[in-house]
């Protein structure tokens, strides 16, 4: 149940701290009964639970250069390992939809919930164009300039796209990928999108690395430097705004640096954790869930909010929404361990009907002349 030999299992590590992450702030926010929300520890939770979005977004941008470098390092062909990781982000974009539709099928919703932007909208469109910048040059230090520009323009340019007249003037469905529209944006492209270029940052820092040496180096690097950066943009936020209007936590992009620094930070804390010698070859929750995580997003919003736990909606105390969110974990790891199980019987017949000799009868036997 290790994870292949190819994959980053630190990174598989903390994608399952994301999905952790997650499913704490879905669960409680869907299901704690309306007095407790008022609460300072409901406050907590939900700055907790604020972590994860960014933190997928962050990873998938830490996937594009290593999933590039691999099918470059297969192929030969830049343009070739482009494609097929910007293909993977129009896939994510596709599956967006499907989702919407389930949910629209499920939930009994409105029509425009069939519009409503969520992280994949925003997940996949960012990766092709991580890719996009990926093909522009293939030079690392150039590389690192474009996404590290990517990540900063976007930052800075949040508060303004917010307060612009021709944002304001765009039709619903199309502002929503830009700025919020109440009822139809979780996640808009200013400042989301910026998360996925950052990542890549370290993506290209992590695929440059060929010797365990290396990557260890590289690694302490992100530990130095993502809390260096996490610290300076929380003094930065004491600072006077430069911008006519700002939120910190929304717009601001002393925000956005912080968070970027602590998930920085948060890869060479995941590398140390997966390089002691007590967990080499153990098998761990967190990265089974990692590993699944595509699939336990697909799954878990709608047992959570939709009907299946209606009678669970505002309807928990604090201490039984801790009960009903460690239950549903557990659920969720069954869910990733029984989906792995499934794909890899299945992969086995696949390949057992495509390899079993086929036997002929005797009278349609070749004779020898």
């Amino acid at each position: 149940m290790n994870a292949p030999a190819s994959r980053k299992r630190y990174l598989d590590w903390l994608r399952g701290v994301a999905v952790l992450v997650m499913i704490e702030a879905h669960i409680f926010d869907s299901w704690t009964r309306p007095p407790d929300t008022q609460t300072t520890e409901f406050g907590y939770a939900m700055i907790v639970g604020g972590l994860g979005a960014p933190l997928f977004l962050f990873l998938a941008g830490v996937a594009v250069p290593l999933s590039a470098g691999a099918k470059l390092r297969r192929s030969g062909d830049h343009a070739a390992a482009s494609r097929a990781v910007a293909r993977r982000g129009l896939e994510i974009f596709g599956l967006a939809f499907l989702f919407r539709v389930q949910s629209w099928i499920l939930g009994w919703g409105p029509a425009r919930n069939l519009l409503k932007i969520d992280i994949l909208n925003i997940m996949g469109p960012s990766i092709a164009a991580a890719a996009l910048l990926w093909r522009a040059s293939t030079s690392c230090a150039r590389r690192l300039t474009l996404f590290a520009a990517a990540a900063a323009a976007t930052a800075i340019a949040t508060p303004l796209v917010r307060l612009s007249s021709l944002v304001g003037a765009l039709p619903e469905p199309i502002k929503g990928y830009v700025a919020p529209v109440p009822g139809l944006s979780n996640f808009v492209f200013f400042p989301w999108a910026g998360f996925v270029f950052a990542g890549a940052l370290v993506g290209l820092v992590i695929d440059r690395a060929r010797t365990p040496e290396q990557e260890r180096r590289a690694n302490i690097i992100f530990g130095v430097s993502g809390a260096a950066a996490a610290l300076l943009a929380y003094e930065a936020s004491f600072l006077p705004s430069l911008y006519r209007e700002s939120h910190f936590w929304t717009t601001s992009p002393a925000f956005f640096l912080l968070r970027a620094g602590m998930m920085t930070a948060a890869v060479s804390v995941a590398f140390a954790w997966l390089s002691r010698s007590s967990v080499a070859t153990k098998w761990s929750p967190l990265e089974q869930l990692g590993r699944t995580s595509l699939f336990i997003y697909w799954i878990h919003v709608e047992l959570i909010y939709g009907l299946i736990s209606l009678d669970l909606h505002d309807s928990l105390t604090w201490g039984q929404t801790w009960i009903g969110y460690v239950l549903f974990t557990l659920f969720m790891l069954l869910c990733s361990i029984a989906k792995e199980k499934v794909e890899t019987w299945w992969k086995k017949r696949s390949s057992d009907r495509t390899t079993k000799p086929i036997a002929m009868p005797a009278s349609d036997s070749i004779q020898p002349s």
